[in-house]
């Protein structure tokens, strides 16, 4: 048996566990890169990809937490709740499991930024036609 008191022992477990625990977290804290950097790690093709798609991801997101208030209001079990199906049932297992329709949201996006550019153009041609204005009566009154 040994000769130290048990709360010496006792002690030193505490102190070698925190020292462990400690270790772990100072290593988590200062190795795992940020988002920031994470996505500037990437290849110019993927960073590309992951914009592209940071609005159907975020579009998803919201939807599956209108999904999940919704299922939570009710009382049946959560798995039988709501419009995503359960690939555990054999009725469910074709359905959908997609949030939301991914090719709808792209030509939505796509028509929204053809508007835009529709607008702009407008207001060119505007701008055009009053800078051609102002140039044709310049143009009489210096003769």
């Amino acid at each position: 048996m040994s000769t130290k008191p048990l709360w010496y022992r006792w002690a030193r477990v505490y102190f070698t566990g925190s020292c462990i625990v400690g270790t772990g977290v100072v290593l988590y804290k200062y190795t795992t890169p940020t988002d920031e950097e994470l996505i500037a790690a990437f290849s110019p093709e993927i960073r590309a990809e992951y914009e592209r798609n940071r609005e159907l991801r975020q579009k998803e997101q919201a939807e599956l937490m209108r999904i999940a208030k919704i299922t939570s209001q009710s009382n049946d079990p959560i798995w039988k709740t709501g419009p995503i199906g359960s690939p555990f049932e054999k009725d469910q297992r074709n359905l959908n499991q997609q949030l939301i329709d991914y090719e709808q949201t792209r030509r939505e996006s796509g028509n929204d930024q053809k508007r835009i550019e529709i607008a702009q153009a407008e207001q060119d041609l505007i701008e055009a036609e009053n800078l051609a204005k102002k140039k044709s009566s310049w143009w009489r009154i210096g003769w």
